[in-house]
């Protein structure tokens, strides 16, 4: 049996045909259309699949089930998609509609969380009883995977990671609280705090590689910097990884996985992000004589987000 993966992205959609080992047979895609019924978006998904099991040789009779990650907040109980605002989504009964296309088993999560799962099967955590998944790209989203199951909460808003408070009367959040971690640790939060920093400090070399432009400035910039030394770049970056070991040590203190995998673009700084995150929250975990989480780099990348909604029916 073979199942398929839906990857609901803000401007495009990706369809895999994925084995139960978590490899992809083949993929196809779709431009997101947020200008059609929420009737007609499904459809053209429920096509992609089908032309994308067409193209890998394999029948509806081969397909065990349909999943779907989306940028939002599923109920796994109705089937319905409770918010997704990057489609203009609420309270929408994808699996219902789905069905109406493709009568299969149909489930869909969280794109973090299914990306943790997808790390869980197939990745850098592959293997464990027990691992989270944080993606560091534009917001911070989780993924939590227990027992080879996620875990997204009674009411399936839960691994919201990135709304952590780590700061009281911190950063104002999108969210309407204050202190959140992705207020923080986003590459929307380096750039932000690297704007500010060059006002101060216009000789660093931030505004050298961004062309003396700050509106170019992005979270690589920083990093790159940071790695020649800049003082102002610096400072940037132990202020992230600071932030970011807070949350981590916080993970570990909850639920103490075996391994928790950064994924998501600033988590393309690779071994100069890894090694600093690995040795300021060995100063903060609370049992130091203990071993604790391996932190590490995810590896599975864009595909992560095929892969994880594939198994959903796992």
């Amino acid at each position: 049996m073979v199942y398929v993966g839906i990857d609901v992205g803000g401007t495009g959609i990706q369809v895999g045909i994925v084995d139960k080992e978590g490899h992809i047979l083949c993929k196809g895609g779709i431009v997101t259309r947020t200008d059609i019924p929420f009737a007609d978006q499904v459809k053209a998904m429920a096509d992609c699949v089908l032309d994308t099991l067409a193209k890998s040789g394999y029948t509806l009779d081969d397909v065990a089930s349909v999943g779907a990650g989306v940028p939002g907040v599923t109920d796994p109980r109705t089937g319905h998609i409770a918010f997704c605002p990057n489609l203009g989504w609420k309270d929408v009964p994808f699996r219902e509609e789905m069905r109406k296309h493709i009568d299969k088993p149909v489930y869909m999560d969280n794109d973090a969380t299914v990306a943790g799962l997808a790390e869980s099967v197939a990745g850098v955590s592959a293997g464990t009883h027990s691992s989270v998944f944080l993606t560091l790209g534009t917001g911070v989203g989780g993924g939590i995977v227990l027992g080879g199951k996620v875990w997204s909460g009674f009411n399936g808003v839960g691994s919201e990671i990135g709304h952590m408070v780590i700061e009281l009367d911190g950063e104002p959040c999108n969210c309407g609280n204050r202190g959140c971690l992705e207020r923080y640790c986003s590459a929307t939060a380096i750039i932000l705090k690297a704007r500010e920093a060059v006002k101060v400090h216009p000789d660093s070399l931030i505004m050298e590689m961004c062309g003396g432009d700050p509106m170019k400035i992005n979270a690589k910039i920083v990093f790159d910097a940071a790695k020649e030394n800049d003082p102002t770049a610096v400072k940037l970056f132990r202020r992230y990884v600071m932030a970011l070991s807070q949350g981590i040590v916080s993970i570990i203190n909850i639920l103490d996985p075996e391994v928790i995998a950064l994924g998501g673009g600033v988590s393309k700084a690779g071994d100069f992000l890894l090694e600093a995150v690995r040795t300021e929250v060995a100063k903060l975990v609370l049992y130091k004589a203990l071993p604790h989480a391996r932190i590490e780099i995810a590896k599975l990348g864009p595909d992560a987000g095929i892969i994880g909604a594939a198994m959903l029916g796992l």
